[in-house]
């Protein structure tokens, strides 16, 4: 079953989105600085499949998605939301 966003927030950080989910996504912090780290996590995989996602931290009932600095996040966020979705 996927998840539902119920919000999506921006930081500080102009290339990094807070993706609040409507349940809990992970019981300790996981951040993903590559593909190749998040390897054995089947959402993290499906995220970093997005062109432009460039590191993702995992915390409690949120996703926050580091971009690449040419990315744009009017073409990332519905993709980010069907990925998370449909994970």
């Amino acid at each position: 079953m996927g998840f539902k966003v119920v919000e999506v927030q921006a930081t500080p950080n102009p290339d990094a989105m807070k993706f609040v989910l409507d349940r809990p996504v992970a019981d300790s912090p996981r951040s993903y600085f590559s593909p190749a780290a998040a390897s054995s996590d089947p959402l993290a995989v499906r995220l970093f499949a997005i062109e432009g996602v460039a590191s993702l931290l995992f915390l409690s009932d949120f996703v926050t998605v580091n971009k690449t600095p040419n990315a744009r996040w009017p073409a990332m966020t519905p993709r980010i939301r069907q990925a998370l979705a449909e994970a």
